[in-house]
């Protein structure tokens, strides 16, 4: 993630890397480089949180996404994610979707143990015509 850049990539950094904090540390997560349904990851990022990791060298400073309860619900709106997957062809110089996964939320993170004992909440792929 530090290496892309655009408008809709948040920014990112190998905390290692970091010399000075960002001021606004509240936008922020700070994630292990290798984890599995979001362990390790730290919402609520804290300079005393900063301080205790060992091997800062295993972790990714990121600017927090913000997503908005948009899909209705029976009960509450859920948040919905989108990654796709492209792959880039250097021979025809083309973009393709391969992939993608689509996930609805209602917990503070997206994911299984954020979302137990809520409906309408889960992932799957997106089917779309060509």
């Amino acid at each position: 993630m530090p290496l892309l850049k655009g408008d809709f990539v948040p920014k990112s950094y190998l905390l290692d890397k970091v010399e000075k904090l960002p001021s606004d540390l509240e936008n922020y997560v700070l994630k292990p480089l290798y984890s599995f349904a979001g362990t390790g990851v730290h919402i609520n990022v804290t300079p005393k949180i900063i301080k205790s990791i060992t091997n800062k060298s295993n972790y990714l400073l990121q600017e927090k996404v913000k997503y908005h309860p948009i899909i209705e619900t029976l009960d509450v709106p859920a948040k919905c994610e989108i990654r796709i997957m492209l792959l880039h062809s250097k021979k025809t110089d083309s973009i393709q979707i391969i992939s993608n996964l689509i996930r609805l939320s209602k917990g503070e993170m997206v994911g299984v143990k954020y979302n137990k004992d809520r409906t309408w909440v889960g992932g799957s792929t997106g089917f779309f015509e060509i």
